[in-house]
């Protein structure tokens, strides 16, 4: 299959055309919260607008940002228990202080702190982490839209910690796990992350990709962040094809995380698919994340992102630097 390519100028078109629609639809908007944030970086059409996605800005020293890694407070706290419904419990703790010195230690700038699923909801523990980190970390979110209670919750969550969360994530990735696809409550649920200004986060298997692009195409100066690579072992390569051909739409972002291992099931390269993804969505559109748990060490940690380097070595240095923080420092504004 042939990688789809996209170009920075349509880019930058399709966008303008996007926001003049949107104001001549709603002309009471002008320039509401959401495009400002938009057009500030918020979406990908600030970086193709303004900074080529952090390979101008942030040439000549861009920072290394880890946009992936959880933190638990342990199954034996009681402070920050895992909530009842969690569809699994890690038994050691990865904490916030611990995390901030194997970041020291790596060279790691920033890192996003990704809500994980034993929390569901409740957001305690991330808002410590966020304390924690004294803006060095910012974090995801985890509503459901299938909830009423949840849903009705995210768009407060999201306003009193504008500038913390720089994403709202869903899961579809077992048959008993999925977002409401087709249904007014995930349109609602897009809807709220969009008003807020801060991106779509999508951890899915492939075989779930069909339901969210009419959402991805309706929203389209909302940024949407694709996890892991868009899980392409979890899949077939059919199923992964239409993953890739995403990167058509220009609010896509390739997230490289959770990288696979031959020596893991089902022992697979995964270069070739790294290749493939690099050709389809460019440096420009691509993040990274990873390398950090409870039992990792600053050498560890540095170690994961040198092995990601083995696989981005047909990139030039400067594209390298943006996918390992330029990047996500100039869409997540860090600074």
């Amino acid at each position: 299959m042939e990688p789809f390519a996209t170009n920075d100028n349509s880019t930058a078109v399709y966008f303008a055309r996007q926001r003049s629609q949107a104001k001549r639809s709603n002309p009471i908007n002008g320039i509401s919260r959401r495009d400002c944030l938009g057009m500030l970086g918020g979406s990908l059409a600030g970086f193709a607008l303004t900074s080529m996605l952090g390979l101008d800005k942030t040439r000549s020293n861009p920072p290394v940002v880890d946009t992936h890694l959880h933190c638990f407070a342990g199954p034996d706290s009681e402070e920050f228990p895992y909530h009842p419904n969690g569809p699994y419990r890690p038994v050691s703790a990865a904490t916030p202080e611990h995390l901030l010195s194997c970041m020291d230690g790596a060279g790691v700038k920033y890192a996003i702190v990704v809500h994980p699923e034993p929390y569901q909801d409740d957001h305690r523990y991330l808002d410590h982490c966020l304390e924690v980190g004294g803006g060095r970390l910012k974090g995801t979110c985890l509503f459901f839209a299938d909830q009423p209670e949840s849903l009705a919750a995210m768009p407060s969550f999201l306003k009193d910690r504008e500038g913390k969360i720089i994403a709202s994530r869903v899961h579809a990735y077992a048959p008993d796990r999925l977002p409401p696809f087709g249904k007014p409550e995930l349109r609602k649920w897009w809807r709220s992350v969009a008003d807020a200004g801060v991106a779509v986060q999508l951890h899915f298997e492939p075989r779930y990709a069909p339901g969210f692009e009419p959402y991805i195409r309706e929203f389209a100066d909302t940024t949407v962040i694709i996890d892991h690579l868009g899980r392409p072992f979890q899949g077939s390569p059919e199923e992964h094809a239409r993953v890739i051909r995403w990167a058509d739409f220009p609010n896509t972002v390739m997230k490289l995380s959770s990288i696979p291992t031959e020596e893991r099931y089902p022992h697979q390269d995964i270069r070739p698919i790294i290749r493939q993804l690099t050709s389809a969505w460019g440096a420009k559109r691509m993040i990274y994340g990873g390398g950090f748990n409870g039992d990792a060490t600053p050498d560890s940690y540095h170690g994961y992102r040198q092995d990601l380097l083995g696989y981005l070595s047909h990139l030039s240095a400067q594209e390298q630097a943006a996918i390992l923080g330029g990047n996500a420092a100039q869409l997540f504004h860090l600074s």
